[in-house]
């Protein structure tokens, strides 16, 4: 009843296709669903199905992605989609057990997969359902490999055998909207009156974030009939976004005040990269850092096509040089207490 009341209205609630909801989840992993939603939008318009995505190329499947983040992820689904062409003539398996032997596809992306395309009894634990159970249950804090296996036990004892997939969506919508880490809005959880713990729990410290500066150069040039952007292309042996195209960095001394355009935070895993943009002319080459990569010019009308870099993408766009688019065990409660649960988030949250 509370998700058939309060659910978000999202796009990929609104199907059942197999393809359609992996594809969400895909992009739902470490990103928050608001901005998860026009990317998923403008990827499934030029990727509508399974074999589209198959057939395309790395590249136009990176550039869908750009901005997004977290790129494993789109590459993973580009092979995936491959392997599924190749091997299960284009069907989507339907068992967690079968979605988790593809490339890059992992435990809790099969099950919800599993659960909500095609109705298999499985709990699909993410952060949000770890937390919200680690609460209700009144779990204490144990190493993460441990608490999970434990939490995904649970959560098998809780999930709905009618509706299962929506029970999981159920479990998702509540650690995102009402159990939140820091401030949970308890009087508004449907299972408050069931729940050990009734507020935030001990949890590790946050990992430290680092901080680095870095200066980037915007070099264009007219070469008529086009207007053109030096990009330089990211190694394929780079530990983060190999293949992606970004801003040629600045020498160190090299950079000049009066030729200022921008600057700007971004945050990458652990690190918040504090970053400067200079207009550099086209012939001032000399002022760059040594390309670790392929450097090229490109014209602006295809900057759209190009698998850019998170960074890249941003700063073009605050820029308006690129148009934006319109948009150890540990201690365990089990027995009663996870069978009197059973009942009470069914009640609860369908109203069973």
């Amino acid at each position: 009843m509370w998700f058939d009341a309060c659910a978000r209205d999202l796009p990929w609630r609104h199907t059942r296709d197999p393809y359609a909801i992996w594809v969400s989840e895909a992009m739902l992993q470490q990103t928050r669903a608001a901005v998860v939603v026009e990317y998923y939008r403008r990827f499934i318009e030029e990727f509508p199905d399974l074999p589209s995505l198959a057939r395309a190329s790395e590249d136009a499947v990176l550039a869908a992605w750009s901005g997004l983040g977290y790129y494993r992820r789109a590459r993973s689904l580009h092979e995936s989609a491959r392997a599924v062409m190749a091997e299960y003539q284009g069907r989507v398996p339907s068992t967690a057990a079968e979605l988790s032997r593809l490339p890059g596809v992992g435990v809790y992306t099969a099950a919800a997969v599993a659960s909500i395309a095609f109705g298999e009894r499985i709990a699909a634990v993410d952060g949000n359902v770890e937390r919200v159970l680690t609460r209700y249950l009144g779990h204490e804090p144990v190493p993460g490999a441990a608490r999970s296996g434990q939490l995904r036990l649970d959560a098998m004892r809780l999930v709905d055998p009618k509706r299962p997939g929506d029970f999981n969506q159920a479990m998702m919508e509540l650690g995102a909207t009402v159990c939140l880490p820091k401030v949970p809005m308890c009087l508004r959880c449907p299972v408050h009156a069931g729940c050990r713990t009734r507020g935030a729990h001990p949890a590790a410290p946050a990992r430290r974030m680092l901080s680095r500066k870095i200066s980037l150069a915007l070099v264009q040039r007219k070469d008529w009939p086009k207007s053109e952007l030096l990009l330089e292309l990211r190694p394929p042996d780079a530990p983060q976004m190999p293949g992606m195209w970004e801003l040629p960095e600045v020498k160190q001394g090299r950079e000049i005040s009066d030729s200022q355009l921008l600057t700007i935070r971004h945050s990458i895993t652990n690190t918040n990269y504090y970053v400067t943009v200079y207009g550099l002319h086209a012939s001032d080459h000399k002022g760059l850092v040594p390309a670790a990569g392929e450097r090229k010019w490109v014209p602006l009308v295809e900057l759209h096509n190009r698998p850019l870099t998170g960074l890249a993408r941003k700063i073009l766009k605050r820029l308006k040089v690129m148009p934006g688019y319109s948009g150890a065990g540990p201690s365990i409660m089990i027995g009663d207490v996870v069978r009197d649960a059973e009942k009470e988030f069914e009640s609860a949250i369908f109203g069973n």
